[in-house]
């Protein structure tokens, strides 16, 4: 009755949320979604009885607006996770390559698996966490049809500068697709940093992802995008799951975005907060609202952060703590110096 396939093929694992302790497992944002958008997904619930707009024309066009590009460059999904799902079944058959960095998004390997095509994982760079775009270069074949990037790299929450990206660019053949994912593109302040918009502009195999789940606090109603190439962008429509996007969520993207003095209020809270925990926990600088800790020990550290109320995400390769806010901060702080010094 089942596919044999799916056996070997591992369940995507949320963060752990464990009653009142302090949730760092997910890289959410402590804050709600911003005003105008609750007040958009209160007045779009009264029309919850019919079919959202499947082609989201709206949205799309206040997207292409804010991207500058225009709306046949631009698709919705259900959060830019169904989107890289949307991409890898539009790009690959039965035994195709997808190649993507690792530890990175934990999706990335499932979507491969799910569609028949192979997994190819490239260890980020021991040194720096970093990815390895000479090594994901070398392991381009003849079957490979998409690479992920994921910048900045979720758990690392490190980037590659705009002249790496270029050179990777320049040897990547023309007929293989880069999917950049900026999940976390608002709190990346890295000045030499590619940005996706840009990047479609000059290579028609590039295609941007991004998402409202994390900076604009919409995690809960699912939405996200995608923009580049229109035939990519049509491809992607094609592998889509009808009315995917509901009302509530356009709603609340739209209303989303035409408060960017707010969203940039509250990242910079973020950016301070990862700095102050970065230096507390001992942790490298990274361009997302979370921390890593390479290394092992992970589940160790994790249980005993438990133990005194937080909650981070453990990985066989190292930790990961959300950063929220300077409350949330201060909480963190209490249990990190408990487990270390108490």
């Amino acid at each position: 009755m089942i596919r044999a396939d799916l056996t070997d093929i591992p369940t995507y694992v949320p963060g752990k949320n464990l009653g009142d302790a302090l949730k760092l497992s997910s890289n959410e944002v402590a804050f709600p979604p911003l005003p105008a958008a609750v007040s958009a997904i209160t007045e779009a619930a009264t029309g919850a009885n019919r079919y959202p707009d499947m082609g989201a024309v709206e949205l799309r066009g206040v997207l292409a607006d804010h991207l500058e590009l225009t709306p046949e460059q631009i698709t919705v999904g259900c959060g830019s996770s169904a989107l890289c799902q949307q991409l890898v079944q539009a790009t690959c058959a039965a035994g195709d390559e997808v190649i993507f960095p690792w530890r990175s998004f934990e999706a990335y390997p499932i979507f491969a698996r799910v569609a028949g095509a192979t997994a190819v994982p490239i260890p980020l760079l021991p040194d720096t966490q970093g990815h390895d775009l000479e090594g994901m270069l070398d392991a381009i074949t003849d079957r490979t049809r998409l690479i992920f990037l994921c910048n900045p790299n979720n758990p690392s929450g490190t980037t590659f500068t705009e002249e790496q990206f270029e050179a990777f660019m320049q040897r990547v053949p023309a007929d293989v697709v880069v999917g950049l994912d900026e999940a976390y593109f608002e709190f990346n302040r890295a000045e030499d940093s590619p940005v996706s918009t840009e990047a479609v502009q000059r290579y028609p195999n590039v295609i941007g992802l991004r998402t409202f789940s994390k900076a604009y606090g919409l995690a809960g109603v699912r939405v996200g995008y995608a923009f580049g190439n229109p035939e990519l962008i049509g491809a992607m429509n094609k592998v889509a799951i009808p009315f995917a996007v509901s009302s509530l969520a356009q709603a609340a993207a739209i209303a989303s975005l035409n408060a960017a003095d707010e969203l940039l209020e509250r990242t910079e809270e973020v950016v301070t907060e990862r700095e102050r925990v970065a230096q507390v926990v001992g942790a490298a600088p990274s361009q997302a609202n979370f921390v890593w800790l390479p290394g092992e020990g992970a589940a160790e550290l994790a249980g005993r952060l438990a133990e005194h109320g937080v909650v981070i995400r453990a990985f066989p390769e190292g930790a990961r703590i959300t950063v929220t806010n300077a409350a949330e901060t201060d909480r963190l702080i209490r249990a990190w110096e408990a487990v270390h010094h108490g």
